[in-house]
Order: structure tokens, then sequence, then C-alpha cells
């Protein structure tokens, strides 16, 4: 009897272990074609070298008008969906790793808080980001973008607050990396997200809100 028990528990672990496998398998897939696309865009037009590449969920993505925030800077946008951190991680070899670039800017983490990843989990997330990040580029500037406010997520502020402290201070003890505050500037007197920085579904930024993001990083970049 003892000697079943032990075989439906050890049966049950591996039965586990196989379905959490399979859900990070089956999330990971969901951008397979976006990846696939800017890959095809890197065959038909060769991007820059060593460029300040740009990466994370669709609050970058979005940025269409990076390269007019930045003109005399070499930058490349590669921010895809509305990607988590962990799936940054997962497509790392194909959306960081080939160009080589020169300081990378990053902004994720915010849908993995929003779709109930708790703030501790997300900073593991981040630990791999950068165990992956160093191990291909040692020395290469690292710059993160915190999570940022909006009316649309605003019930979760604390949340996203408490993840901003937890990656803030991971940061500090990389030399090379670096934390941009965008959330204190993007709140009114009120302490709530300015509305006029934001698109009709109170969630994505207009181009008031990427000047102040991009006044929070250009010093950073040049």
């Amino acid at each position: 009897m003892t000697r079943l028990i032990t075989v439906l528990f050890l049966w049950l672990i591996l039965a586990l272990a196989s379905f959490s496998q399979t859900q990070t398998y089956t999330r990971a897939k969901m951008w397979d074609a976006e990846i696939n696309s800017l890959t095809e865009i890197d065959l038909k037009q060769a991007p820059p070298k060593n460029p300040i590449l740009f990466v994370g969920s669709s609050s970058m993505r979005l940025w269409r008008n990076l390269r007019q925030s930045f003109p005399n800077l070499n930058v490349l946008n590669r921010g895809f969906g509305g990607s988590r951190l962990e799936d940054v991680n997962y497509y790392f070899e194909r959306i960081v790793t080939p160009y080589n670039p020169k300081i990378v800017v990053l902004y994720a983490g915010e849908n993995d808080v929003n779709e109930g990843v708790a703030p501790e989990t997300v900073l593991e997330s981040y630990r791999k980001f950068l165990a992956m990040f160093r191990a291909e580029f040692s020395k290469t500037k690292l710059v993160y973008v915190s999570l940022k406010p909006s009316p649309a997520r605003w019930a979760l502020a604390d949340k996203y607050k408490q993840t901003n402290n937890l990656i803030k201070n991971e940061i500090a003890k990389d030399k090379n990396s670096v934390f941009i505050d965008v959330w204190n500037p993007m709140l009114g007197a009120n302490g709530e997200p300015l509305p006029e920085l934001f698109l009709a579904d109170n969630l994505h930024m207009n181009e008031k809100g990427y000047a102040i993001w991009r006044n929070a990083l250009i010093k950073y970049l040049k």
C-alpha cells in the first residue's frame, strides 16, 4: 500500500510539472507570429548595427515615432504584443541577442501584474532577464523604464509601485543598469495619472505621454 501511494505521489508530481511546462509553452507561442514578422523585417532590411534597442510590451511597441523622439540616435524598436516580462525572456535570443545592442531599454512587467502575477514573481523574471543579458553583454548598459501609472489600471497602483520598488532595489546592485522613474512624472497634482497623456483606452499613451518618457530617457542614451 505504501509503495502504491509513493508511485501515485510521484505520478502526480510529474503530471503537474508537465502541465506547468505545457502552460508556459502555450503562452509563449502566443507571440510566435509577431516575432516571426520581426525576423522577416530583418531579412528584408538589415537592422542597424549596435543600436539602442527598445524591447518590451505594447507601451514600447506603440512608440511609433521612436526615431523622431531620438533623431540623432541609432534606435531600434522590438517591443511586441501585450507581452509579459516572462515572454521577453522566452524570446530573448531572437529579440535581443542578434542585434548586439549598444544599450537596451526595457519596459515589461505591467501586463504581468495586471494578469495576476505577484510583484515578487515579476522581480524573479527581471532577475532572469538580467542573468541572460549579462551572460551575453557583460558591460552593456541596461535601462529599465519603471511601470507606468494609467487610469485603466489605477486599481493596481499599489502592486505596480511595489513592483517598481523591488526592481529599483535590484537594479542598484548592477553598476551598468539604470532605473528610470516615469511613474511620478505621469501623475497630476491629485496624485493620479494625468488623463491627457493617454489614448481613449486610458491605458496606452499618446504623444504627450511618450514625450515624458523621452525626457526621462534622453540623458541616459546619449
